[in-house]
């Protein structure tokens, strides 16, 4: 066993928060800082070029290859779990887009009881980081890391759609990120002049020549060190060896809201009982650790088309794949700037819901799962999902070693009201097809199929079709002191115990109302504000970084 330095903080995982975190907490050069990553560099083409998701998504270079076990609310089915195992994290390998969520997820997370951070607590930490395309405004900033763009690639049957869904009744819009996202327009991304634009690429790469900053790749956290109950440093194995370092500050965990809550339950936080059956010992008992996982289960309707070019004829003509190749190289940009979904789209799945509560990503392509080949005929994909899901799903260890993966139980459509979204959901997709805007391509239903009329045949469809849209959370979350299930409190520490705290998407008490990248990078930087604040011990201003 090889014992390293101490340092004044150590951060575990390198993904989304953990980048961010490492740019604020190194700002300081008096603050020695150790950043534990346990995937390799982000130094493959495919980590940059926007549509390399096609080709990192199932990729154990690029991606953990979890698996969720048997879900029942979807017949049964063991589906993948992508989770980005490289610097940047799943922000290494998403989709790219750009999304706070609305401005409600923000204002009932403050009303449970969690002060600073509602709407108006939040924008502005959105705001002061971003680069945005829209220039500085009401609800944008320049100037910033993270890079916001315009998508570079249009396409026919996009904004067709767009035509089909004005048709039905959405409003178009210019901006999802105003603290409303009702309506339908194309995506803004993170990306840069037609690159992917990661955590890493935006907050880590800049500061790696910092002297007081320390980065670990292939450094796999298996233990949490405690003595007492102040957690003191992290066990990690590296290069077939076991190491161990210590933090004089802090140790915070940015694994995400599957490596987080593992880690929890390895070094003795976690449900006593569960951890006693696993022969570890409890250094804190904490039943929410692993629970009140929450996900976005997208539905992927998909619709053969004549008549009009998809990405799926594309991707199978040498020709074709070499002129986009040379517009990538030439000009950036074309198709291999393409995020997975171009098109966005927010609405109601009925009248008893006061704000958006589906998310449709429409895409110019069709395949039967991410990492496989698009299919050998032209189609398009109404990807919808349910923004504020009632299922809740757990995340647990499987043994006392560290290697074992975790077992994912996300219990999609196992509530009543998420079965009759998923229901709901697919008539509205099928509204907006049937519109004239989209009658000239004659689209034709494939999947879940056109003969499904019935809720009850709709609702097996939708069971036969979910897949995870990658956006986990929960697993950590903040509560009050009166929350037994609450496992961080508003200031992001974990319970019960000193000099530890979870800072990613699992702190979220619930999902966000679309994609959940961003949000975890404002909850980085909130959540770094907070740790110089209290180890100043005075009321310095939580916009440190602006």
């Amino acid at each position: 066993m090889t014992d390293c330095s101490i340092y004044d903080y150590i951060i575990v995982g390198a993904g989304s928060a953990g980048c961010v975190l490492a740019n604020r907490l190194s700002k300081d050069a008096q603050n020695s800082v150790c950043l534990l990553e346990a995937g390799g560099k982000d130094n493959w083409i495919w980590f940059h070029i926007p549509v390399g998701y096609l080709f990192a998504i199932g990729n154990p270079r690029a991606d953990w290859m979890f698996k969720t076990e048997s879900e029942a609310g979807l017949n049964g089915r063991v589906l993948n779990y992508p989770r980005g195992k490289v610097l940047g994290g799943s922000s290494a390998i998403n989709a790219m887009i750009y999304m706070r969520g609305q401005k409600e997820d923000y204002d009932n997370w403050r009303q449970l009881g969690l002060e600073g951070w509602g709407w108006d607590d939040v924008k502005p930490i959105f705001r002061q980081h971003v680069d945005h395309c829209l220039g500085v405004g009401e609800h944008h900033g320049t100037g910033g890391e993270w890079r916001v763009e315009e998508s570079r690639v249009r396409w026919e049957i996009l904004d067709a759609f767009i035509e089909a869904a004005g048709e039905a009744g959405f409003p178009r819009v210019s901006d999802f990120n105003t603290g409303n996202n009702e309506g339908i327009a194309y995506f803004h991304v993170n990306q840069k002049n037609g690159r992917r634009w990661s955590s890493a690429r935006a907050f880590l790469k800049p500061i790696l020549s910092r002297k007081n900053l320390k980065v670990e790749t292939h450094a796999h956290a298996t233990r949490i060190l405690f003595e007492g109950k102040r957690a003191v440093g992290i066990e990690f194995l590296q290069d077939g060896a076991v190491r161990r370092i210590r933090a004089r500050g802090e140790v915070i965990l940015s694994a995400g809201a599957i490596a987080s809550p593992q880690l929890l339950q390895l070094s003795g936080i976690g449900d006593g009982a569960f951890l006693q059956q696993h022969g570890i010992d409890v250094v804190r008992h904490l039943p929410g650790v692993g629970e009140n996982l929450q996900d976005h289960l997208q539905l992927r309707p998909i619709y053969r088309v004549k008549g009009v070019r998809t990405l799926n004829e594309d991707y199978r003509s040498l020709i074709k794949k070499g002129h986009m190749a040379l517009e990538y190289a030439l000009f950036r940009r074309g198709p291999l700037t393409m995020a997975p979904s171009q098109l966005g789209a927010f609405t109601r799945s009925s009248p008893n819901y006061a704000t958006p509560n589906l998310q449709f990503h429409i895409q110019p392509l069709s395949l039967d799962k991410f990492g496989e080949d698009p299919h050998p005929f032209p189609a398009f994909t109404t990807s919808v999902c349910n923004l504020r899901p009632a299922s809740r799903g757990t995340v647990k260890i499987r043994s006392h070693n560290p290697s074992d993966p975790p077992m994912i139980r996300p219990n999609y459509l196992t509530a009543d009201e998420d079965q009759r979204v998923a229901v709901d959901a697919l008539r509205i997709a099928r509204r907006i097809v049937s519109m004239p805007a989209l009658q000239k391509y004659r689209p034709e239903e494939y999947k879940p199929g056109a003969q499904l009329r019935t809720d009850e045949e709709l609702l097996h469809g939708a069971r036969e079709i979910g897949t995870t849209i990658f956006h986990p959370v929960g697993t950590a979350k903040m509560g009050i002191d009166a929350d037994p299930m609450a496992v961080t409190d508003a200031r992001l520490r974990v319970r019960g115990v000193e000099g530890l705290r979870v800072i990613d998407a699992s702190v979220m008490p619930a999902i966000t109302s679309g994609n959940t990248n961003s949000p975890t990078l404002m909850i980085a930087e909130k959540g770094a504000a907070m740790i110089l604040q209290d180890r100043a011990g005075a009321s310095a201003p939580m916009l440190a970084f602006a």
